[in-house]
């Protein structure tokens, strides 16, 4: 298990980090989500030693992290760090060479994730000639060479095409079945809501909301409700029409406290015989991010 605990960091007046505090579970994925400049891609580079702490832990397996523990995870910046002019194939060979692979078995593994990744007619190509879309899935098969215990990656699907985004959301499921702690930075939430079982939310250095994905929806204050009605006349939902936030058409979006019997508003508003439809839902990952860093 990686383990952040209490982690500060000051740039002069500028608080980076603020008591970021939150852990990520070996074969599980975990979505860390702020706004930009909330701290992710300092507390993210705290793990590689890349970023000194004022304050606070990192551990994993609860051993303090050094070299030998880095030589087992992976790691995918958000400036991305490799070699232009030289081919993608040694480049991969020779990083997982630096993690204390054979020759041999860094160059199996490179065949095999450039093969992965639709890259297998490439390995010869210099990273500069390839597509900014394959540039980025030879920076995540540089990240994954050694098969790490631990993944962090930074916005690792921007820029990717729909196919691309799929490929590597496969590989990261993979990863995580495999046993790996997988974590990673996005601003795109209805992917992180779909691959990851954990999210942390950071605001200003500070984490505001953290655990299971389904947990903290579960624990949202607020319910939605989805109703298609007959005629699209609101007035035939009662009460319930003071609630309505969103319409399109004949059918309307509520927001309703979690707590609120809906039971004996929704058969009035059934008896009518008006809604053709409805449905009771938590709030998305979206909606949650954006109250909790409001």
């Amino acid at each position: 298990m990686l383990s952040i605990k209490g982690l500060r960091k000051t740039y002069g007046d500028v608080v980076a980090l603020d008591d970021c505090t939150f852990r990520a579970e070996p074969g599980r994925m975990l979505g860390f989500l702020g706004p930009n400049g909330a701290g992710k891609t300092t507390a993210m580079r705290a793990v590689f030693g890349l970023v000194e702490q004022d304050a606070g832990t990192i551990t994993w397996r609860d051993a303090p992290i050094g070299f030998e523990q880095r030589q087992r995870f992976g790691y995918m910046p958000e400036t991305r760090g490799l070699y232009p002019k030289m081919r993608i194939h040694d480049q991969l060979v020779y990083l997982g060479r630096l993690h204390g692979m054979s020759a041999r078995a860094a160059g199996d593994e490179a065949e095999a994730l450039l093969a992965t990744f639709g890259l297998s007619e490439r390995t010869r190509d210099p990273l500069e000639k390839l597509s900014h879309g394959n540039q980025q899935r030879v920076q995540l098969a540089a990240a994954l060479i050694n098969r790490p215990e631990l993944l962090v990656l930074d916005e690792p699907f921007s820029g990717l095409d729909p196919i691309g985004v799929e490929t590597m959301g496969q590989v990261l499921r993979e990863r995580a079945r495999d046993g790996a702690a997988v974590v990673f930075s996005s601003h795109q939430l209805d992917l992180v809501e779909d691959l990851c079982e954990d999210v942390a939310i950071i605001r200003q250095g500070y984490i505001v909301r953290q655990g299971e994905v389904d947990q903290i929806k579960d624990a949202s204050p607020v319910r939605h409700l989805e109703l298609e009605l007959a005629d699209g006349d609101v007035r035939q939902l009662g009460e319930l029409s003071d609630r309505v936030v969103e319409q399109v058409g004949n059918r309307y979006r509520l927001m309703v406290p979690a707590d609120l019997d809906i039971r004996p508003l929704m058969s009035g508003a059934l008896a009518t015989g008006q809604v053709r439809r409805f449905i009771y839902t938590t709030p998305s990952l979206s909606e949650i991010f954006l109250e909790a860093v409001a």
